[in-house]
Formats: structure tokens, sequence, C-alpha cells
């Protein structure tokens, strides 16, 4: 990938807190990086477990940040909901959904097991002339603020450690064996067709 940079995609359930806070971080990096969610609404913590607020992928950052604020701004602000919308809407306008995403990547990391499963079943639903390969990768994060920077670190240090070799498709295998043993946590791979 040397005279090339890697396309890369982090995908987590709304497009909120870890694809964007790795989004933000690779990009800080100079890495060539979207964000997507993979659910079917944009969901954030309401003021119970039971009343999470949902919106559309179409609605924007700064509607969600407006509408927060005028349910209950001490309750988004202490729960760093507000601080987190504020981040992402200085990255871009509105969440995005990933199944609505017609570019082509290099490289697709996903924050937990059931957005890995959504993310290939979209991929191998579309039939596409002159398929592509992309590396689909899954580093589990748990969704909370602090998780969200541990997770991009680990996504930057494994994109930089992806972006380096000249043989992706046959240097991966063992690149991502090393990734695994350095950062302690399981990595799901699969190689699909675009």
């Amino acid at each position: 990938m040397s005279d090339r940079k890697l396309k890369i995609a982090v995908i987590c359930s709304s497009n909120q807190n870890r694809s964007m806070e790795a989004h933000n971080f690779l990009s800080k990096k100079g890495f060539q990086v979207r964000s997507f969610g993979s659910g079917t609404h944009v969901k954030l913590p309401g003021p119970s477990p039971q009343l999470p607020n949902i919106y559309d992928f179409n609605t924007t950052y700064d509607e969600m940040y407006r509408d927060l604020v005028a349910k209950d701004k001490q309750l988004y602000t202490q729960n760093g909901i507000l601080h987190m919308i504020d981040r992402n809407r200085r990255i871009k306008s509105r969440p995005e959904r990933f199944q609505s995403c017609k570019d082509r990547f290099d490289l697709i990391v996903t924050c937990e097991e059931r957005v890995y499963d959504q993310v290939l079943e979209d991929i191998e639903s579309k039939e596409r002339e002159n398929p592509e390969s992309v590396h689909v990768v899954n580093i589990d994060i748990q969704d909370n603020h602090e998780e969200a920077v541990i997770g991009a670190f680990m996504i930057c240090d494994l994109c930089a450690l992806l972006s380096e070799t000249d043989d992706l498709d046959n240097d991966v295998d063992e690149l991502l064996q090393e990734f695994e043993a350095k950062c302690q946590r399981p990595i799901l791979h699969t190689v699909a067709f675009y």
C-alpha cells in the first residue's frame, strides 16, 4: 500500500460514538477515512434504557443537538452526549448508514460482532460488475466514551500496520495475528468481494 493510501471505513451501529471517535482520530493522522452506522436508526441514550432517543440517519447532528438541549440540557451535558454530538458535527453534517453507501473501501473496521455481521450481509447481498476485494475486520469495543477513545487508538494502530505492507492480501493474516496478540482482543477477519 506504500504507493497509495488505504480507503478505510469505520462502522459502529449508529455512527455516533465509536466510529466517530475513530474517524476523528484517523483523519487527524492523515488516513483516508469515512465512518458509518449499520443500524436501521440512530439510537442515543435517553432518560432511561427503555426510552432511547431515536433518529433517522438523515437527521443532522445539529438537529439532534438542538433536540436534546430542548429535552433536557442538564442530563445530556452530564452524560456526555452533547459533547459527543458537538464533536461529530465538526467532522461531518450527519450520520451515514453503510448500507446506503456506494463507495468502495480497501479496509472496513467494525466495532462489534453484530455490526460485522450486518456489514458482511450487506456486502454479500449486492451484486456488482467487476467485484473488488475488501478486508473486513472486527475489534469489539464497548459503546462508552472511554472505550471509544481506547478503540480509536487501537484502530489507528491497526490501520498504520496494514497500510505499511506492499501486499495486503498476502500479509494480512500474519499482521492481524501480530496485532491481536498486541491488543489482547479477539479479531475477526473476512475477505469479501463487492
